[in-house]
């Protein structure tokens, strides 16, 4: 039997249920995506590890356990047709991130980005309406959870380095490459 489902985002509140997970090969190595138990993509990445990924999930979201599944319908197929062209097939997929405000709201600009149109962290911080904010957009990327379904790889540095990914450089690359 299943322990109840308990799903608040108040601070020091608990989430004490389990989250399903799935992994898929791509062409740049394996990709896993936590779902939270309506479908709401909580943390995803370029590794076949799902526990790493459920410790980038903000406390308050945490899933207690994590469940393996062959695929997780809509979400394992946007991720699959993303890698194979269709640079849209993410857009739909609902993304559930905490924090701050200005993160929440910067995580909810970046996903506006459009392939093939990178931003600096510059104009990411202008379009995040603090365009003094340099360092705070950069913190939104480095603290997004969600990569891909967030695309925090569309940020670049001023001059079109590539600055920092937590999947690494060459996963950056060839994201970039593949929506060019």
């Amino acid at each position: 039997m299943n322990a109840p489902t308990t799903i608040r985002s108040g601070i020091g509140e608990t989430r004490n249920r389990t989250a399903d997970f799935a992994v898929v090969a791509t062409p740049i190595g394996p990709f896993t995506t936590l779902v939270d138990t309506d479908g709401a993509v909580l943390a995803s990445g370029w590794t076949a590890d799902a526990e790493n990924l459920r410790g980038l999930v903000h406390p308050t979201l945490r899933p207690a356990a994590l469940r393996q599944r062959e695929s997780l319908g809509e979400v394992t197929s946007a991720v699959t047709a993303y890698h194979e062209g269709d640079l849209t097939a993410i857009d739909p997929i609902p993304v559930r991130q905490q924090s701050g405000q200005f993160l929440v709201h910067a995580w909810a600009v970046l996903r506006t980005a459009q392939p093939g149109s990178p931003l600096t962290y510059t104009e990411f911080a202008a379009r995040a309406g603090r365009p003094e904010a340099t360092r705070a957009a950069a913190n939104a990327c480095a603290r997004n959870a969600a990569a891909l379904f967030v695309p925090c790889h569309r940020v670049l540095r001023i001059g079109g380095a590539l600055g920092g990914f937590r999947w690494g450089l060459d996963v950056k690359r060839w994201l970039l490459g593949h929506e060019a």
